[in-house]
């Protein structure tokens, strides 16, 4: 089928795919015009990877906005949702807007109003339902995305839940999910009252096989010599092959590729001669990537082994790059670099800066970014990655190599194989449409008796059946208030006909399970004060609304008020034990002690932060019901110790399901219990019993997590946080991200219960700017962050006032001489001449030019030397 020839669509997108190269639909594309995509009519397309999921999604959105309707588009990842945005940003110059939404739970995105495609992630689009957006009763088309993670535990239930809600707000919806080739797809399929477009059909052909000696044996009987010098690496030796090409008749410096040979030096391309997709080798003196070049995926089982093999494979790759690559490689290193100051930053520029990269959960979303993007160019030639690369991100390559094929599993007591449809989902990463002639997808065997398991575990295997897990009470708690609170069900009878309508019920021969479970949950948010319950109807509390709205699991929500409510009762004495010696006031604590600066606090004459210890006591109590700063002005100090402290509100927040904790390491017992018994007055709640092991270590693993987020917010180094806790950037960021979301749902609580807000506030800001608490006024200033607010304040710059008033001289040595960094940030302050033309470094006299310590509150005392040029390594703390 022809572009010309699909039906409803608006007149520009049949052009449109003609300019792209589409001159005809792939057959799974024809298969859903015929089902009735364009007109409305819903579908599940369980396809392979790379067979046209995504344009049948876009021609189901477009031609719905042209009959006047809004398309919603769900993926399950961020990252993913950034992507698809960026696709979709093509048919703008058409008049179709495209938004994007994955963040802020508690808000009802009214500007998504305006917006005819929206990309969400499910928990956005489960959270814009829950705040009542009204523009979710417009969505005439919603498109689920891997609709096969429905039996993924942790975002499955939130899904399915969620397309059932829209479901049941829009009944004529038109329904499009996409996935991938699953054992019970028409089950799917049924569920959503949907037609079901199944096919094995890839645009390019898929080999997959298992090496094992010097060969690998694909899945048709042939095999291909993949030579494995003694004391080498299989994954080494396959890499190398993949970039050395196919063909083998070249001489001995001739690194052939699909096409003939074009000479000693020379990386031929997919063309038959040496013409202009030829491109020379090692020796030449620059110009593309090679196009013929096979890039590899290899596929390992955690972290440290995706760190370990890309530090192996960069020699691996060094040899098949350009002089023109290697310039390229050397500029996206120092890039990679910036990113962040910790060591796994520099570990993985190094490999990068030879060809090769490492890719997990670990890193900063801006590593994660980069990485791709040079994978996709061509440039970066191989990834070691953990299966996360392989969960619906847009990297194709030559070969794919499984290497990893079990993985520790706590559960199931040992090393666990992986599931079969997620090794066929590394495995469809193979195969790039439009360079490649073929993909090939190899697993490794060290001995024949595992060649042959392989075969029948992976190779000739059908993936498995996907399974609801919305039965599950951690699942049901906080849907089964949502749909309350939302108003989808009134009574206990609603709710179970509600639920009986999700995929659970439809899979399901458990009878009474749903029910049983539900009624448990429905006891549980009954005694915790979010339901109420009479005589059958089901009425959401004040609170529960609020508990609701933020997106919280109620379990989540009734920790942070028992915490809350424990420290108000017990405010006294534990004030009296901060007062008396204890080290909530120290270094260690950053909660009221300024670090031994000697500052005191910001005197603005503008609104900026309002620190809790300069609050009046009554209003640090909580008496101020209005949960607002009080005037500036008509501000007291107090000397009575901020309470709860900040380190106690990590504490809290950490110890709830919503916040992944830290595990506890060999000797870490140790350290924390001692930590635990010198800060247990800041502590919110009686720390449990030494002898009571199992909640003893999940109290420590809570303090242990919260102890980052307070070396954080003590301006600490990154590279001392992930050397300190053995993180990287990425769960760096993750979770400040989600102590800053979760002190934030703490501070409307605290206000709606009454309970004292101005301290958790602080806390959440602390988290937010990463800084300790005399920096908050500048570090909320955009553009600062945390390394140039300490600068500003160690300059003498204390306050947004004495920035609008400073001299331009002081403020440029403070920012490194960096003229246009200091011209926007004195822009976003308000200055009313921000620009620094003609202004020296030397002006003014005062301080030396270069400040040569900078103070990054490590404990005892400790300092680290002047950067030599510290905007450089950027930190998360530089929002901005």
């Amino acid at each position: 089928m022809e572009p010309e020839e699909v039906p409803e669509l608006p007149a520009e997108v049949p052009a449109h795919l003609r300019e792209e190269g589409i001159e005809e639909l792939y057959p799974p594309q024809t298969a859903a015009v015929e089902a009735g995509v364009t007109r409305g009519e819903s579908l599940v397309a369980a396809v392979p990877t790379a067979s046209g999921k995504t344009l049948i999604a876009e021609l189901a959105m477009l031609s719905s906005v042209a009959r006047g309707g809004k398309a919603l588009y769900i993926v399950p990842l961020r990252a993913l949702a950034s992507e698809k945005k960026a696709e979709f940003a093509r048919w703008e110059e058409y008049g179709f807007d495209v938004g994007v939404s994955t963040g802020n739970y508690d808000a009802d995105g009214e500007w998504l109003a305006s917006q005819d495609i929206i990309v969400a992630t499910s928990e956005k689009v489960d959270s814009l339902i829950r705040n009542g957006a009204a523009w979710i009763d417009d969505l005439s088309c919603v498109v689920a995305d891997e609709v096969h993670l429905v039996d993924d535990a942790g975002r499955g239930p939130t899904l399915e839940v969620t397309l059932g809600k829209l479901r049941t707000l829009n009944p004529g919806l038109q329904v499009v999910a996409l996935s991938a080739t699953v054992g019970n797809a028409d089950v799917i399929a049924e569920w959503l009252d949907a037609e079901l477009i199944e096919s094995a059909w890839r645009p390019i052909d898929l080999r997959t096989g298992v090496h094992f000696g010097n060969a690998i044996t694909f899945d048709d009987g042939s095999q291909r010599e993949v030579r494995v010098e003694s004391g080498g690496r299989p994954t080494a030796a396959l890499v190398d092959d993949a970039l050395e090409g196919d063909d083998e008749s070249a001489g001995n410096e001739t690194l052939a590729g699909d096409g003939d040979s074009v000479g000693d030096e020379t990386l031929a391309g997919d063309a038959d001669s040496a013409g202009e997709d030829a491109v020379a080798g090692e020796d030449s003196a620059g110009g593309d990537a090679a196009t013929d070049q096979g890039s590899s995926l290899v596929f390992v089982n955690s972290r440290r082994n995706a760190e370990a093999a890309a530090k192996r494979l960069r020699d691996v790759t060094a040899r098949h790059l350009t002089d023109d690559e290697r310039g390229r490689l050397a500029e996206l290193a120092a890039e990679i670099r910036d990113v962040s100051d910790a060591e796994t930053s520099d570990t993985l520029a190094d490999c990068v800066a030879k060809g090769a990269a490492f890719h997990h959960a670990g890193l900063a979303a801006e590593h994660r970014s980069l990485v791709e993007d040079a994978f996709r160019d061509r440039l970066v030639k191989c990834i070691s990655a953990t299966p996360t690369l392989a969960a619906g991100v847009n990297t194709p390559s030559r070969r794919v190599i499984v290497r990893d094929w079990r993985r520790y599993d706590g559960e199931f007591g040992g090393m666990k194989p992986l599931d079969v449809l997620e090794v066929h989902q590394m495995m469809g990463r193979a195969g790039r449409p439009g360079l490649d002639p073929y993909g090939e997808a190899v697993l490794l065997a060290k001995d024949a008796d595992t060649r042959d398991e392989l075969f029948e575990r992976y190779i000739w295997a059908e993936p498995e059946p996907i399974r609801s897990k919305l039965a599950a009470e951690p699942a049901l708690r906080t849907h089964v208030l949502a749909t309350v609170a939302s108003g989808f069900a009134h009574t206990r009878s609603e709710l179970l006909e509600f639920l009986d309508r999700t995929l659970y019920a439809a899979q399901t021969d458990e009878s009474g399970r749903l029910e049983t479970v539900t009624d448990d949950v429905l006891a549980y948010l009954d005694r915790n004060g979010f339901l109420e319950r009479e005589d059958g109807s089901l009425t959401a509390t004040s609170i529960g609304h609020t508990v609701s709205r933020l997106y919280l699991d109620p379990m989540t929500a009734a920790e942070i008020i028992d915490g809350l409510e424990w420290a108000e009762s017990n405010r006294g004495e534990m004030i009296r034990a901060l007062a008396g010696g204890g080290d909530a006031d120290g270094d260690s604590s950053g909660s009221s002690d300024t670090g031994g600066t000697g500052r005191d606090g910001p005197e603005s004459d503008a609104p900026g932060f309002q620190r809790a210890s300069e609050l009046p006591s009554s209003t640090a109590d909580g008496d101020d019901e209005s949960g607002q700063d009080p005037d500036p002005e008509a501000v007291e100090p107090t000397d009575e110790p901020t309470y709860p402290t900040a380190l106690g509100l990590f504490h809290l927040v950490s110890r709830t399901p919503d916040m992944y904790q830290l595990y506890l390491k060999s000797g870490d017992r140790e350290t924390y219990t001692e930590v635990c018994y010198e800060r247990e007055s800041e502590l919110l709640g009686r720390t449990p019993s030494e002898y009571e092991d199992v909640r003893f270590e999940e109290w420590l693993s809570t303090l242990k997590t919260a102890k980052l987020m307070e070396d954080w917010t003590n301006e600490v180094d990154e590279d001392r946080i992930t050397e300190r806790y053995g993180v990287g950037p990425g769960d760096i960021r993750g979770k400040v991200e989600t102590a800053e979301w979760l002190l934030g749902a703490a501070e409307q609580l605290a206000g709606e219960l009454g309970l004292p807000v101005v301290p958790v506030r602080e806390a959440k800001k602390r988290v937010e700017y990463g800084v300790r608490e005399e920096l908050l006024d500048l570090a909320g200033i955009r553009g600062v962050g945390r390394k140039r607010a300490r600068r500003l304040y160690e300059a003498g710059i204390e306050t947004r006032a004495e920035l609008r008033e400073a001299d331009k001289s002081v403020i440029l040595r403070a920012l490194r001489g960096r003229r246009k960094t200091a011209e926007n940030i004195l822009e976003n302050v308000g200055r009313q001449d921000p620009s620094m033309d003609e202004v020296s470094e030397a002006d003014g006299g005062g301080e030396s030019a270069s400040i040569t310590e900078v103070y990054t509150g490590l404990e005892d005392g400790e300092h680290e030397g002047g950067e030599s040029d510290p905007e450089e390594q950027a930190s998360l703390g530089d929002f901005g």
